[in-house]
């Protein structure tokens, strides 16, 4: 199998070089206590977020990486090959790889992910930034000789990647992505609504697609001051509202790519415009936020959420492109 992985801090896309995606799910594996033991492994993707906030003391939801980073070697070590065998590998099939990897990773970092992946007997790895990968999922030429811009707003971070010709012109890195957007639903709706809602409810109204913004949207929690369960109706520009603060200090960080980049770069920037894409994109008016916040066009990828992973399997089939953006 020739696959490309996108092993994100909220979820987790594979893509076969033949079949397209083959996995798409959260980054989530459920463990059950062994009692001194090493953990059973229960449940991986979407069958294990389901179990967020309601699973019982002895069992353990956790995520193999976070902000990009892997936590602990084995966890990951199992999630990958449970993943694996979802998407179809027999055990002993020969598997190659590349494996998209944060923009600010350092070398110990993007070893640890590399070796989690041969650990799960994916053998070879290549690593590549995962907005190199999302530009090339989305139809863009990184070894072109225009200047192109991507900002990928992931689950645990956000990236801003200006590349040219085979190399990379400047990037920068916010540790806000997100995440941290669905914590400021739901704090909103705690503090406005007096609302308390769990983190997957909160996920769910902030990517909730609202095709007229006048249309409500329903949201379950339990009354803040009565402890009963309570519904309550958000308007669509509230959740653009909730997230705005965070949305303002990615801005803030991931600006500083426009001041690196020298006047012919920009123009090329400013006739192209920027890329957007990652989990964090599908919020309700974030290209809007970024096209008033960086004096920019913004166009959301097709595909946001599964770009990097489709981008890394067509990778594997352009040796020129890995021979200059590799990671290791």
């Amino acid at each position: 199998m020739d696959l490309g992985i996108d092993l994100g801090t909220a979820s987790t896309v594979v893509s076969d070089v033949r079949r397209g995606i083959v996995f798409d799910e959260p980054s989530v594996l459920l463990l059950r206590d062994g009692g001194g033991r090493r953990p059973r492994l229960l449940a991986v993707g979407r069958e294990a977020a389901d179990l967020l906030g309601r699973s019982p003391a002895r069992y353990t939801a956790a995520r193999p990486v976070h902000d990009g980073v892997v936590t602990d070697l084995e966890t990951a070590r199992l999630y990958l090959r449970a993943v694996l065998a979802r998407a179809g590998r027999h055990v002993w099939s020969p598997t190659r790889a590349v494996l998209g990897v944060p923009a600010d990773a350092t070398a110990l970092e993007t070893r640890a992910l590399v070796e989690a992946a041969e650990e799960a007997n994916i053998r070879p790895v290549t690593a590549l930034d995962d907005a190199v990968a999302g530009a090339v999922g989305c139809g863009l030429d990184p070894l072109d000789r225009r200047v192109h811009m991507v900002v990928d707003v992931g689950g645990g971070k956000s990236d801003a990647v200006a590349f040219c010709y085979g190399g990379v012109l400047t990037q920068r890195t916010s540790k806000l992505g997100g995440d941290e957007m669905t914590v400021a639903v739901a704090r909103y709706l705690r503090e406005e609504h007096s609302l308390l809602v769990g983190e997957l409810e909160a996920e769910r109204v902030k990517t909730c697609p609202t095709p007229d913004e006048s249309e409500p949207l329903v949201v379950h929690g339990r009354d803040g001051a009565s402890g009963r369960p309570r519904l309550v109706t958000l308007q669509a520009t509230e959740v653009a509202t909730a997230v705005r603060p965070v949305v303002t200090e990615i801005v803030r960080a991931l600006s500083g790519t426009l001041d690196d980049l020298p006047p012919q770069a920009l123009a090329d920037v400013l006739a192209e415009g920027v890329l957007l894409f990652g989990g964090g994109s599908l919020v309700h008016g974030l290209p809007g936020l970024l096209e008033r916040e960086l004096g920019l066009p913004v166009k959301l990828a097709e595909e946001p959420l599964t770009c990097v992973a489709e981008g890394a399997a067509r990778a594997l089939r352009n040796r020129p492109l890995l021979s200059a953006y590799r990671r290791n």
